[in-house]
């Protein structure tokens, strides 16, 4: 952890640029928007196969980016199910707050790839271009989500990375 502060996971900044982030065991889909939350884009896509390491690329990407809050795709089932990948994406929010002690909020990321990829083949990348920038791409879909939301609720949505999971079938 970079310092002795402990971040308050309930709070969440109404202002400033977010960075979604698509998380995966592979890589890890980066996107941000600007400080209005208007616009969003892809920013980049990085490996994840040690993302416990990288605290320090995360603060210096907070840092260079002026980033207030990440939002984090939280993968659910359709039923609002969770699964083992959705217990190692609250693991790696809860770590992200701790090492960047910046705010995060969990959001449902549910079709996001599936969006992200027919945006991609409405424009025109090939199947290998498009490996490379899917996640980033998923990322996009994501914050850009999150803050139509937002937008439409009047509010911050999402949910807290303290929040223990509910609804549909049993992690178990």
């Amino acid at each position: 952890m970079c310092n002795s502060k402990q971040p308050d996971y309930d709070e969440f900044p109404e202002q400033g640029r977010l960075a979604g982030i698509d998380y995966g065991t592979v890589r890890i889909g980066i996107s941000i928007c600007d400080p209005d939350r208007i616009l969003a884009s892809p920013l980049e896509v990085h490996p994840a196969a040690n993302w416990r390491e990288d605290g320090d690329y995360f603060r210096e990407l907070v840092r260079l980016e002026k980033i207030a809050g990440f939002i984090v795709g939280l993968p659910i089932h359709c039923d609002g199910g969770e699964s083992q990948k959705s217990i190692e994406c609250r693991g790696f929010a809860k770590w992200l707050a701790d090492e960047t002690q910046i705010p995060v909020r969990l959001f449902d990321e549910r079709f996001t790839t599936a969006d992200a990829k027919q945006r991609m083949l409405a424009g025109g990348y090939t199947r290998g271009k498009e490996k490379k920038r899917i996640d980033a791409v998923a990322a996009l879909v994501l914050l850009e989500s999150f803050m139509e939301a937002c937008r439409y609720r009047q509010t911050i949505v999402g949910e807290s990375i303290r929040n223990v999971p509910e609804g549909g079938e049993s992690l178990d």
